[in-house]
């Protein structure tokens, strides 16, 4: 027995064109004892077919576990297993019961012995001496049968895979084509949700109107996109006067330019205007000419309004950083002018004459003190004393205070609720903003007229649309009804050194400071005015939660004289010399002993000269070592060293790194409050 001969794959081409896998060589197995017969019958068939051999019945089952085959020639009579026993296994089997079988039998020639073979599965019979002829010619009509069959399998497998594939591809085509549904429909929902409007427009078009719109026109504009088409001069004559020359200019650009972006405000069907981003492109067709220009309008309305309220807050925020810088050097000239001018009224022997001079000058650096007072009022920065206000009391003494003022053509009225609540602010700073807007509403009224201040108790819940906090308040109203403010005024109003009065008539400080009170009193200033008509403005100041026990008429007491302190040894410091000269002079006044310096290095080094002393008083803001620095270096020579930290900023009470034990004291300062820090500080 030898071995197979190598077979070439053959390729298949596939229904669509398509190469399948190769197919296989048909195999044919013959099984005989004798090697002379299967020599003589391979050599006859292995130009049909790939031979395969075995020598017995055992080995041509282990043969057909392997692979199919065309055919089985299979000799009857073999030692151990012979072909009756070995085609009747091979009959049982599931895989290999439909392959033909061809007895080779060179006796038993008898019908009955034929037709045992035939019933045992042979399909035919060859009888030994093999004629070549009649053998080749049975095998390979088996052959045939067996290539056909094949052909006939894979082209059905063909034919399956590719409706499968037909299948599978009409089943993704219907999926992408429900997706591309879905994404439209997504996409229309969001331009229908979005303040944009999607627009087709021809290429010269005057006046200009858009041929194909998508998205909610109506409620952005007011108007129907059928509206627009009957009337196509409506987008030209509802330009804002101020924006009109530019969006037209950009307009009649854009055929050369090819593009077109602009913004300006448009007055929609409610008679309100909104500010809108055009901006549009040049279609153009495969030869590069051009068809018509597609374009979005972008309702910006509410973008333009937050950039509003960046821009104002950004400029408060540097009006009130500038303020707290003016504030510190003001309070340093104050505080060396009050500081004079006290010592001179103390020391100096002074004639009726003199002290009313004197008198008119501590009054001019009162009111450069009020001046700061009402700038760190805006920039929110002023240390307020809150306290319970009884209304009725609070009237009564700015009636007083502004009788004078007003005249005989100006009546001022108080309307109260039945029980008005008490509010919890700082009472001195309340008189002063209720006396900037009466004088305000005074001044609108040419003619003169009324004022009327009522006093109202409120509450927002939880659930009101207000920028306040939930809670009770007492509202303020002062109402006029003079020449009111303009609606271009309206936002400006409220900003510091702004005023609608004539030069010389007004510093632009009053509502400024009144708004920057408000806020920091966690309440509010709200201002409603119309021109012709009159003004409205309200103070929200929150509830105070307990009952005022009396109230406070607003006014300063006069100054007490300052109280005796023990001598002390004081080691003063201070950059600004004279602030330092008035504040030396004094302590000195009040019997202590003073060592100056002028910045913290200086301080350090008297501190060795002199050894030690019982009290630090050092200004806060000084180059290359603060107060609180030098404080810390000094402590190290003397520990628990007493320290008193004067500062011209307004925040005193945030002073940064003061220790606990640390007093702070504010310029510009009394002599009365001076010795009192003093007596504190130990």
């Amino acid at each position: 027995m030898t071995a197979a001969q190598p077979f070439e794959p053959v390729q298949v081409e596939t229904l669509n064109g398509e190469a399948s896998a190769p197919a296989t060589r048909a195999r044919v197995l013959v099984v005989d004892d004798d090697e002379r017969n299967v020599l003589a019958i391979r050599t006859v068939i292995e130009d049909l077919a790939e031979v395969e051999t075995a020598s017995s019945g055992e080995e041509a089952l282990r043969h057909l576990l392997k692979g199919e085959f065309a055919v089985i020639l299979l000799d009857v009579f073999m030692p151990g297993m012979d072909g009756y026993e070995t085609a009747q296994i091979i009959r049982q089997r599931e895989q290999t019961k439909r392959i033909p079988i061809v007895f080779l039998s060179a006796v038993n020639k008898e019908k009955e012995h034929l037709m045992r073979g035939y019933a045992l599965g042979a399909v035919d019979y060859v009888f030994k001496p093999v004629e070549p002829v009649v053998l080749r010619s049975k095998v390979a009509v088996f052959v045939d049968l067996y290539e056909m069959t094949q052909e006939v399998q894979r082209k059905a497998e063909q034919e399956q895979r590719l409706l499968d594939e037909n299948l599978r591809a009409n089943a993704e085509r219907l999926r992408a084509e429900k997706e591309l549904r879905r994404a439209e429909q997504r996409q229309a929902a969001i331009i229908q949700s979005l303040p944009i409007i999607l627009y087709l427009e021809p290429l010269d078009c005057d006046p200009r109107c858009p041929h194909f719109v998508s998205g909610d026109l109506a409620a952005i504009t007011g108007f129907t996109f059928d509206q627009v088409r009957e009337n196509p001069s409506l987008w030209q004559e509802r330009l804002h006067e101020e924006d009109r020359e530019q969006a037209l200019a950009a307009f009649a650009a854009r055929r050369k330019t090819g593009r077109f972006s602009v913004e300006y405000r448009w007055q929609c069907a409610d008679g309100s205007y909104r500010h809108f981003h055009d901006q549009a492109v040049l279609l153009k067709d495969s030869k590069d000419r051009p068809l018509e220009f597609a374009g979005t309008l972008t309702d910006i309305t509410e973008r333009r309004a937050l950039q509003t309220q960046l821009i104002q807050a950004q400029k408060m925020d540097a009006i009130g950083k500038l303020t707290g810088g003016i504030a510190h050097d003001f309070n340093n000239l104050l505080a060396a002018v009050l500081g004079g001018l006290g010592l001179i009224e103390r020391r100096a022997d002074l004639g009726e004459e003199e002290r009313r001079i004197l008198a008119m000058t501590k009054r001019a650096a009162d009111q450069g003190s009020e001046l700061i007072g009402r700038l760190l009022a805006f920039a929110r920065r002023q240390q307020l004393k809150p306290a319970c206000i009884e209304v009725q009391s609070l009237a009564k003494a700015v009636t007083e205070l502004l009788a004078p003022m007003l005249g005989g053509m100006v009546t001022l009225e108080w309307k109260f609720d039945e029980e008005p609540w008490c509010a919890f602010a700082d009472q001195s700073q309340l008189e002063l903003a209720l006396i900037n807007l009466i004088i305000n509403a005074r001044d609108s009224l040419k003619r003169g007229g009324n004022i009327v201040i009522s006093v109202e108790n409120r509450s927002i819940g939880a659930d009101d649309p207000d920028e306040l906090e939930p809670g009770d308040y007492l509202v303020l109203a002062v109402v006029d009804k003079g020449c009111g403010i303009a609606p271009d005024h309206m936002e400006k109003v409220m900003e510091p050194f702004f005023t609608t009065k004539d030069v010389g008539k007004g510093t632009g400080l009053g509502l400024s400071m009144v708004y920057g009170f408000a806020k920091q009193s966690d309440g509010a200033f709200r201002l409603q005015s119309e021109l012709g008509k009159g003004t409205r403005a309200e103070i929200w100041l929150p509830r105070a939660t307990a009952t005022a026990t009396e109230a406070a008429d607003g006014w300063e007491a006069v100054e007490a004289a300052p109280a005796p302190t023990s001598s002390r040894r004081i080691l003063l410091v201070d950059d600004h010399e004279e602030v330092r000269g008035t504040t030396a002079a004094l302590l000195q006044e009040l019997g202590h002993s003073v060592t100056e310096a002028a910045n913290g290095a200086e301080a350090i080094e008297a501190l060795k000269k002199i050894g030690s002393c019982d009290l630090l008083i050092s200004d806060y803001a000084m180059p290359e070592l603060s107060g609180t620095d030098l404080l810390r270096e000094l402590r190290k020579v003397q520990r628990k060293l007493p320290c008193i930290i004067i500062t011209g900023y307004a925040e005193g009470e945030a002073v940064e790194g003061r220790p606990d034990d640390v007093m702070v004291l504010s310029k510009p300062f009394t002599p009365a409050k001076l010795s009192d820090a003093i007596l504190k500080a130990f």
